[in-house]
C-alpha cells in the first residue's frame, strides 16, 4: 500500500497534492495515519461563543417562539384595553397608541439586528457543518476505495495460487497417466 499523501492523490483523487484542498489534505493524512476525523460539531462550535453570541441566540430563540408571540399579543390587548376602558378619564397613552407605537419600533429596531446577528452564526455553522461533513464522506469513500484494492488484492493472489495448484494438480494427472499408459491401459 502506498505510503504517502502525495500517492494517495494520485491514486484515489487523480490529483497532485499541490491541487488538493485543505480538506483533502487534511482527508488523507487522516487515513495513513489510521485516525478518525469525525467529531463533535457542536460542541467545538459552542466553545467558540461569546456572551453576546450566546444572548443573541437566545434573544432570537425567544422572539421566533409561539411563547413570545402569544405573549406579546396578550400585553398589545393589555395595553389598549387599559388605555381605552379602564383609564378612560386619564389615560396614559389615549387612543392612536403612540407611545406604544414608540416601544414596538424600539424593541423591532433592537431585535432585528440581534436576530440577523443569530442567523448569520448560524449560517456559519451550517458552512462549517458541511465542510465536516464533506470530509467525512471524503474519507468513507477513501476507505472505501482502499478496501476494495485490499480485496482486489487477495482475490488476485487467491486467483494465482488457485492457478498454482490447478497446475500442481494437471502435472499429478499428466503423471498418473503417463504410469498407467505403459501397463496397456488407455488414458482417462
Amino acid at each position: 500500500m502506498n505510503k504517502t499523501v502525495e500517492d494517495l492523490a494520485a491514486r484515489w483523487l487523480t490529483r497532485e497534492r499541490a491541487d488538493l484542498t485543505h480538506i483533502e489534505d487534511k482527508v488523507l493524512q487522516s487515513a495513513l495515519d489510521r485516525r478518525p476525523i469525525s467529531r463533535d460539531r457542536n460542541e467545538s462550535f459552542a466553545e467558540t461563543l461569546s456572551f453576546g453570541d450566546r444572548l443573541a441566540d437566545n434573544v432570537a430563540r425567544l422572539g421566533g417562539s409561539w411563547a413570545f408571540i402569544i405573549a406579546f399579543v396578550a400585553f398589545l390587548v393589555v395595553w389598549a384595553v387599559t388605555n381605552v376602558w379602564l383609564l378612560t378619564a386619564d389615560p396614559f397613552d389615549p387612543y392612536p397608541f403612540i407611545f406604544l407605537n414608540l416601544l414596538l419600533s424600539m424593541i423591532a429596531a433592537l431585535q432585528a439586528p440581534i436576530i440577523m446577528m443569530s442567523q448569520n452564526r448560524q449560517s456559519e455553522r451550517d458552512r462549517q457543518a458541511a465542510a465536516h461533513d464533506y470530509a467525512v464522506n471524503l474519507k468513507a469513500e477513501i476507505e472505501i476505495m482502499a478496501l476494495h484494492e485490499k480485496l482486489d488484492e487477495m482475490r488476485h493472489r487467491e486467483i494465482v495460487a488457485m492457478h498454482g495448484r490447478i497446475e500442481a494438480i494437471a502435472a499429478s494427472v499428466a503423471r498418473i497417466e503417463d504410469r498407467l499408459a505403459p501397463s496397456g491401459q488407455s488414458p482417462i
